[in-house]
């Protein structure tokens, strides 16, 4: 631990500057926050043209009817019409916010609420948690009518939303109260480690964070999913015979089996798996049950246990902690630093001791332009885990020495294309929209890799 503690000393010498010079920071932020926002506003202005054409692409056209892929590029149009105004507006508000000094205002706040129950500023991680809430309610509630429109207008218009108007609200509640329940303790834990470590926080706190990563995965599918979706067990036939010999014949420690009621919401349909590694959990949705064959459901979930197989998860744990490490390496220098809170309109009694909630949000907001090239390039290996997990459905029959599984690639492939169809999916991408936002690799690239998969096959045979 040494070691790292002297490599982030250095790094912090380095930005010596950031708690003493009276840096600019507000406007840094405002200037690459809005460059992020016109940066992401320039991709969807490139991909709205595709939602014009008449026709899908070549590889696609036998499964879309032309009333089909007229309602997907109608569906994709709203989207993108929805989405660019939707991020204009919320870069307004978060502007806003920072323009006429929210923070600083909430954190005032803050200050009086625990005041009224006899607690002062020495109580930081009291007054923290109330900021958090002050903050949540100045920067989601005027976003309400967004949510609002997406589920009762947009979706509904193109036939997804099963939202009942009570669910939407019940489901809000739950939110609030899962926030309370869950994210009061763990901002609390997280804001003590600081206190605890001090300026040694990083492995105490990667610690920590790993374990509430882990905990999560628990306790996320078992205890909070179940509160707004029903998980039951997959009925016996045809699906479950399938799905229980293909995790046996790969000794994938399948413990559960369910079906989710994902209808109750949305017709969008999907298939995941959770668990530790000795005990695993698959879930299939009830609309990927009624849109395709119980064989094409096979092949979804020999992709997913190739994610499995390849450890596709735990490699991109290591690489989330290696940027977790890279974000926490670099705060340091932003913990202590008067300037920073004075750039953001903070009084100087607040500023002479930086809290350690509002010295990471600004952090935060600094690292803005760095996030989002981190986030092209976790695309970029979330796309290459896709195509692995294809190619291992495809060589499934060989590694099993199952001739019943020859057409899983096939198989895979109707599937895919059966999933886009019923979604509504958008079939034509623009290549630069697509590495910033998509973790998956577009449908006809999939298609091509996959038949790229089977004709390497066929000539090794």
């Amino acid at each position: 631990m040494e070691f790292i503690h002297q490599q982030v000393a250095l790094v912090e010498k380095q930005l010596a500057f950031v708690a003493t010079d009276p840096v600019d920071w507000k406007t840094y932020v405002q200037i690459f926050s809005w460059g992020v926002c016109l940066f992401e506003s320039y991709l969807l202005l490139r991909q709205y043209p595709l939602y014009s054409k008449k026709e899908p692409p070549k590889a696609l056209a036998e499964h879309f009817t032309p009333e089909v892929f007229a309602k997907s590029q109608a569906y994709g149009k709203d989207k993108a019409q929805y989405a660019l105004v939707s991020g204009l507006i919320k870069q307004t508000l978060e502007s806003v916010m920072l323009h006429y000094g929210i923070y600083a205002w909430a954190w005032g706040v803050a200050g009086c609420i625990i005041g009224m129950f006899g607690y002062g500023p020495e109580y930081e991680i009291t007054q923290s948690l109330v900021f958090s809430f002050v903050t949540y309610l100045a920067s989601s509630v005027p976003l309400l009518p967004l949510s609002i429109y997406q589920t009762f207008v947009l979706e509904e218009k193109h036939g997804f939303n099963k939202t009942t108007p009570a669910l939407f609200i019940t489901d809000m509640v739950k939110g609030w109260m899962l926030a309370i329940v869950i994210g009061a303790p763990f901002l609390s834990a997280f804001l003590y480690v600081f206190k605890w470590a001090g300026d040694r926080f990083i492995p105490w706190l990667m610690g920590f964070l790993l374990a509430f990563q882990i905990t999560m995965v628990i306790v996320y599918p078992t205890v909070i999913q179940p509160l707004f979706n029903k998980l039951s067990p997959l009925p016996a036939g045809e699906l479950r015979s399938r799905t229980e010999e293909l995790a046996n014949k790969l000794k994938f420690p399948l413990t559960h089996l369910y079906e989710i009621d994902g209808s109750k919401r949305s017709s969008h349909s999907n298939a995941y798996f959770f668990g530790l590694p000795w005990s695993k959990h698959i879930v299939i949705y009830d609309t990927l049950i009624k849109q395709s064959k119980p064989d094409e459901v096979e092949a979804v979930l020999a992709h997913e246990l190739g994610h499995w197989y390849y450890m596709h998860p735990t490699k991109f744990l290591v690489v989330s902690q290696l940027h977790l490490f890279t974000i926490l390496a670099l705060f340091p220098a932003f913990m202590h630093a008067p300037p920073l809170l004075r750039s953001f309109d903070f009084p100087k009694h607040v500023s002479a001791k930086p809290p350690t909630i509002i010295a990471f949000l600004l952090y935060q907001m600094i690292v803005t332009p760095l996030e989002a090239v981190v986030g092209i390039c976790m695309n970029a290996i979330s796309r290459r885990f896709e195509y692995q997990a294809d190619n291992f459905a495809c060589m499934l029959a060989d590694q099993l020495n199952s001739p019943d599984m020859a057409d899983m690639g096939d198989r895979l492939g109707r599937a895919l294309t059966q999933l886009h169809v019923k979604n509504l999916s958008t079939v034509w991408v623009d290549w630069l929209y697509s590495a910033y936002h998509h973790s998956h690799p577009t449908l006809t690239e999939r298609l091509r890799a996959l038949e790229a998969f089977r004709s390497a096959k066929a000539k090794k045979e």
